[in-house]
């Protein structure tokens, strides 16, 4: 670690401040920049932290303030678009099996928490710095924003997500993300009562879309929709046209919502070849964005910031931890990644054979998806195992 003593950090969204917080844990001076103007707490709706990943911020010494900020989901309920049940997948006894439960969080809430985290440690942070240059060499790195600042590091992490810049400039011949053809919105309601208890994540499988809704504690429902994308103007109407036929409470919902959010595309990343070059590191959606359905993007994220810190820690030359990343990440990643593909297919069915035949292998593919779960939810990164020398 003598030879490296500066990291810089490229995106502030949910894997960049924690990457920031373990490269500070093995004593680099860390900047971190980010191309918004303030931690996005605005921004995006919400998400699950699994008990993986929530191990990840209970080795920093986070997990509780994060867990105050969100809910436990106890378990997910699956209707078919008559609203009748077709199977259960029970998570109430998470926290005793896996050390956490899954936790339903705000993501703007969940990144400004992070973020903030981050600068207590001595991280800088530099917003509204947009990357237009990164360059690589033998000794670090030389980062130029569109504001024409420049940095300098020993070597570069990208965070910056889907549509990484960085990605861009150090892998030029990595492929471009695939759009799955279904747009992400939400939204925050209260008044409005679904027929799931509080802690419980529904999940109905409509006639023409896919719809989500979380009912918290304190009365609030959390919602999310996959289909079709919809005029901006009239987003809300065009929901309402979608659910026109599956159970009258999503109407209640989408009425009551005061601002549909969205549309966000969904789309995931294909393999990449590599998930480095020189000294610049890719994690989290830059180097393996899935869609949402497996549920562990933003865990594999944090486990990613943590593998990469013990790398960078046993191993010393960023070239040679970078590799050994790789070879411990890669394989777990594209387990999940299949899993998040294959999940998203049922999502919309294309005609009503088609939605016969769904509602009634679902019970199967939610037995083999609860055991998928499990074995995700059971990995943990150890900080305290050694990673050996490079071989």
């Amino acid at each position: 670690m003598r030879s490296i003593r500066k990291a810089l950090i490229i995106g502030g969204g949910i894997a960049g401040p924690v990457c920031a917080l373990w490269l500070r844990r093995v004593g680099l001076e860390v900047e971190l920049a980010e191309q918004r103007d303030t931690s996005a707490a605005a921004e995006g709706a919400f998400l699950g932290l699994a008990p993986n990943g929530m191990a990840v911020l209970a080795a920093l010494g986070l997990e509780r303030e994060i867990a105050r900020l969100g809910h436990a989901c106890t378990a997910f309920s699956f209707s078919n678009r008559a609203g009748a049940p077709i199977g259960r997948i029970d998570r109430a006894a998470d926290a005793t099996r896996f050390g956490a439960p899954l936790t339903m969080l705000r993501r703007g809430e969940l990144n400004a928490a992070l973020l903030d985290a981050a600068r207590a440690s001595g991280v800088r942070l530099h917003a509204r710095r947009r990357l237009r240059a990164l360059q690589s060499h033998e000794h670090g790195v030389e980062a130029t924003f569109e504001d024409g600042s420049e940095m300098q590091a020993d070597f570069a992490v990208g965070c910056d997500g889907l549509r990484s810049s960085a990605r861009a400039l150090a892998l030029p011949e990595a492929p471009e993300p695939r759009f799955t053809g279904l747009y992400d919105y939400g939204g925050f309601v209260r008044g409005v009562t679904v027929p799931a208890p509080a802690g419980v994540n529904l999940m109905l499988f409509g006639e023409r879309a896919f719809f989500g809704a979380f009912p918290t504690p304190e009365g609030e429902v959390w919602w999310f929709h996959n289909g079709p994308r919809c005029a901006p103007d009239g987003a809300r109407d065009a929901l309402l046209e979608l659910h026109a036929g599956d159970p009258p409470w999503i109407a209640d919902v989408l009425r009551a919502t005061p601002r549909v959010l969205g549309p966000w595309p969904l789309s995931d990343l294909p393999p990449l070849p590599r998930y480095s070059a020189g000294r610049v590191c890719l994690i989290g959606d830059a180097a393996h964005a899935m869609p949402p359905s497996a549920g562990q993007g933003a865990s594999l994220a944090l486990e990613d910031a943590m593998v990469l810190a013990m790398c960078l820690r046993d191993l010393g030359a960023p070239e040679a931890a970078f590799e050994r990343f790789e070879r411990l990440r890669r394989p777990r990643v594209e387990v999940i990644a299949r899993v998040a593909r294959r999940n998203s297919s049922p999502k919309v069915m294309p005609s009503r054979p088609a939605l016969w035949l769904r509602d009634r292998l679902l019970p199967l593919f939610l037995r083999m998806g609860a055991a998928e779960q499990d074995r995700g939810y059971a990995f943990k990164v150890r900080w305290d195992e050694s990673l050996g020398a490079a071989s």
